[in-house]
């Protein structure tokens, strides 16, 4: 894999260009109340404009410059990963809520299991990094559907193109079985989704560095895949088929933490709104890399530095297997160790078994693969003990 040039202007711009990064400027102010009774309805949002008043936003330009300065080319990896396989992602909540871990610098990879480890965590700026240069296109899509939105309701039926219900401020305070009931009642609707990708486009329209064209067709497909398989939609690898137990895009919303809570970024409309004030601020920001790369990772680390913060949540998912099975992991652990940090800081990672590795021990019945917390500091220490033989010993220390 090429290693970004770090300090090459010209690197930059390709890959500035490549990206297609993008900032939507939105004002903060709350939604204009569609409804009298709407004004109890609007606390919630007022809730989550005050927490990310906190924040300090990051400027349109500001935003471009970074997204492709902390970036690497993209690499491949053979899998679609429009939403995770990993059923068990909210089981990482209660470790985390148990160690303390908020605020801080977040960094994940992946599409949108990070907003909910998001809006536990509340950070002050989220770095999404993926090898998959799509991932990125689709965090852009991403951005622009949360700026568009008004509530959770607004969000999926734009991400799946349904006909937003006409009374939509009323289910600002729904439960999301109902939200999700109403999304599988409402049928695909090809005006809604010609609509849809019409606001889409004219949020992308005011881009700083424009999309080309290969990058429009790809934002194109992802949101014209959500809208042909709705809910129904699973991760999917290339040339391989799908397996049963990989959790629909319904099953990941609804899902519950190890308390039995409810606890996805679209279970509640504060935390949703949390997410969206912090896209709105351009505080996630999408970057192309490799984890074991010689760039990517260690120039996040640095911008957290310099803004004063620590990791809190580093979420590898399983990448570390790969790493393992590549000989790329002393290279990401030398990385990890020099990351801003503090005590409560926490790698989340996922295990499957398979591939010759036994079911975890601490796997919940029901559930394929098996959430893992575990302190930054305690990785770094076993690292420098020599490491481990496999990554189900990796995944046999933590916090769960």
């Amino acid at each position: 894999m090429t290693v970004f040039e770090a300090g090459s202007a010209r690197r930059r711009r390709i890959a500035a260009a490549a990206l297609g990064v993008f900032a939507v400027v939105a004002p903060l102010a709350a939604c204009t109340p569609r409804e009298p009774a709407a004004e109890a309805r609007r606390e919630p949002e007022r809730a989550a404009a005050a927490e990310a008043a906190t924040l300090r936003a990051i400027d349109d330009t500001t935003f471009v410059r970074l997204s492709a300065e902390l970036s690497e080319p993209g690499g491949y990896f053979d899998t679609d990963n429009l939403v995770s396989n990993e059923r068990s992602y909210l089981h990482a909540l209660d470790p985390l809520r148990a160690i303390g871990v908020a605020g801080g610098a977040y960094v994940g990879v992946g599409p949108d299991q990070n907003f909910s480890y998001i809006a536990a965590v509340r950070p002050h700026v989220a770095y999404i990094i993926d090898i998959r240069r799509d991932n990125a296109l689709q965090h852009l899509l991403y951005k622009a559907l949360f700026t568009l939105s008004a509530n959770r309701a607004e969000f999926l039926a734009l991400l799946t193109g349904r006909a937003a219900p006409p009374d939509l401020a009323r289910w600002d305070d729904a439960e999301i079985p109902a939200i999700v009931e109403w999304i599988d009642a409402a049928p695909p609707d090809s005006a809604a989704l010609l609509d849809a990708r019409r606001r889409v486009d004219s949020a992308l329209a005011a881009t700083a560095v424009p999309l080309d064209e290969e990058a429009r067709r790809t934002i194109t497909r992802i949101h014209e895949q959500f809208a042909a398989d709705g809910l129904d939609l699973r991760f999917e690898s290339h040339g391989r088929r799908a397996m049963p137990y990989y959790p629909t895009f319904r099953d990941l919303v609804l899902e519950t933490d190890g308390e039995g809570r409810q606890s996805s970024y679209l279970a509640r409309e504060e935390d949703f709104r949390f997410v969206r004030e912090m896209q709105r601020r351009n505080l996630v920001i999408p970057v192309v890399g490799n984890l074991a790369g010689e760039h990517a990772l260690a120039a996040i680390g640095r911008d957290a530095a310099a803004r004063g913060l620590r990791i809190s949540v580093l979420y590898a998912s399983n990448v570390e297997f790969y790493l393992m099975r590549e000989g790329s992991f002393e290279r990401w652990a030398r990385t990890v160790a020099a990351l801003p940090r503090d005590s409560r800081s926490a790698i989340v990672r996922s295990y499957f078994p398979g591939f010759a590795a036994p079911p975890h021990p601490a796997n919940v019945p029901g559930y394929r693969s098996t959430q893992r917390v575990q302190r930054i500091d305690d990785f770094v220490a076993g690292a420098e003990r020599g490491g481990w033989s496999s990554y189900h010993a990796l995944a046999l220390e933590g916090e769960r």
